[in-house]
């Protein structure tokens, strides 16, 4: 399943950078996201870093664990999240943040695979709406972290 988002919020991009990169903090503001912990960081280059992941997530009564690695880059102000285990088969998702005149452009996606045919049919009908509200929880909290309209570098 693939989806991709684009969007101007008027923040700047290292203050959404900062936001999406600060994994430990998704499930104060991401619903379904029930517990998150994180380990291994390790310095790639200057600006550069990994870390890996674990998201306890939870929807009504499925409750699934995985693991990711996160690649978050400052000099291009991107993040990259791949998976180490769970239960998808595969999951590539970026975000990358660029400079707008109103703000920042968001460019998001998601691309991934169940390992269950039965999880797959269940999830396929509302994914993209699923994808569009996980925006609306990283735009939320931006709104309450820099105020309504903050645009800042």
């Amino acid at each position: 399943m693939y989806h991709r988002i684009q969007k101007v919020l008027p923040y700047g991009p290292d203050q959404l950078f900062a936001l999406v990169g600060d994994v430990d903090r998704y499930p104060e503001f991401v619903p379904w996201i029930t517990g998150m912990r994180s380990w291994n960081l390790k310095p790639v280059s200057d600006g550069v870093d990994t870390l890996d992941a674990e998201a306890s997530v939870g929807f009504s009564l499925l409750k699934e664990r995985f693991s990711t690695r996160v690649r978050r880059d400052a000099t291009t102000r991107t993040i990259q999240v791949s998976l180490i285990s769970g239960p998808l088969k595969r999951l590539d998702n970026r975000w990358r943040f660029h400079e707008d005149p109103a703000g920042t452009r968001i460019e998001f996606e998601i691309d991934f695979e169940f390992k269950s045919r039965l999880l797959a049919a269940l999830l396929s009908a509302n994914f993209h709406a699923a994808v569009d509200r996980l925006m609306s929880c990283f735009e939320a909290r931006a709104g309450a972290l820099y105020g309504p309209h903050s645009h800042r570098a």
